[in-house]
């Protein structure tokens, strides 16, 4: 009885979790039948017209869809990348500190950003790198001219992809420090015995040390592809960059609210989840193939 009075109250702790999840996650699913539809809004879900696959067929004819697919894929491949490599070269280059107040003082700082809104974030940089911003007032003091730099479409796209490694590779770095803690430091008092120096150790002791979690979050990340970071890319993005800046989260939220084509909309956010769920089930497998790693 006191094993069931246990379960009971554990049940009715997850209880809330489970009411949100159902009304906020599974019972929109419903709305995936308007992909399906000529939807007209004021109807009921199943009220308006079917139409079968014509979205879809509309939707890969339309060449605003390659150009947006490609920009999804160059900016989330990008973060991927660089989301593993610069907090593993932070961790490494942390981990050979050995003064301590420093090392928490630098950790401390690169993290912060990760607790910053995108809207705040975005705001300043979108001030930063403005005609009358810092960027612009320094080149002035250089000789050089004033310039918009969200209006160039290259740099706008770069600046988004470095915005997001600058705020998030301090949080990255910290499954990297915790893996470091655990590795034995017998073997880097074995290694400096035989004479090895920092950089030998850490090539031999360090990054072997990583190698599993380097791999399983290279894996993990796979499931990612198509999120580019819609909050960070609709604050910042104007029309003027669309051509580098424009994914698939921010066309299908123009194509729902501003062309109010809900149909189409629906169907390209359905491509997105069906592929992105693809990519998800497939990273979880080849993570517990790779690094045994499971969720249950």
């Amino acid at each position: 009885m006191k094993d069931k009075r246990t379960q009971l109250d554990y049940c009715f702790m997850v209880l809330p979790g489970i009411i949100w999840l159902s009304l906020f996650s599974i019972v929109p699913m419903f709305g995936i039948v308007m992909a399906f539809q000529d939807f007209i809004p004021g109807r009921s879900w199943l009220g308006s017209k079917w139409v079968g696959f014509e979205n879809f067929k509309y939707l890969f004819s339309m060449q605003d869809v390659r150009l947006v697919i490609n920009n999804t894929l160059i900016i989330a491949v990008s973060k991927i990348i660089l989301n593993l490599l610069v907090p593993l070269t932070f961790a490494l280059l942390l981990n050979e500190v050995k003064n301590m107040s420093f090392k928490r003082l630098s950790q401390t700082v690169v993290y912060l950003p990760h607790f910053i809104s995108w809207v705040i974030l975005a705001s300043i940089l979108l001030n930063i790198f403005g005609y009358t911003g810092i960027a612009n007032t320094v080149t002035g003091l250089f000789g050089g001219q004033r310039r918009v730099f969200m209006q160039n479409a290259q740099f706008a796209r770069n600046l988004i992809i470095f915005s997001e490694i600058w705020k998030e590779f301090g949080f990255g770095a910290v499954i990297y420090l915790a893996t470091l803690s655990g590795i034995n430091p017998e073997l880097y008092e074995a290694a400096a015995i035989d004479g090895a120096g920092r950089w030998r150790s850490m090539r031999t002791i360090t990054i072997p040390g990583l190698m599993s979690t380097i791999v399983l979050l290279a894996v993990l990340s796979l499931g990612n592809v198509l999120n580019a970071g819609f909050d960070q890319i609709f604050n910042m993005y104007n029309p003027l960059v669309y051509s580098t800046t424009d994914i698939l989260d921010t066309y299908v939220y123009r194509l729902a609210f501003l062309r109010m084509d809900f149909s189409l909309s629906t169907a390209a956010g359905l491509f997105k989840s069906v592929i992105s769920f693809v990519l998800i089930v497939s990273s979880y497998g080849l993570a517990y193939k790779l690094t045994d790693y499971r969720i249950f």
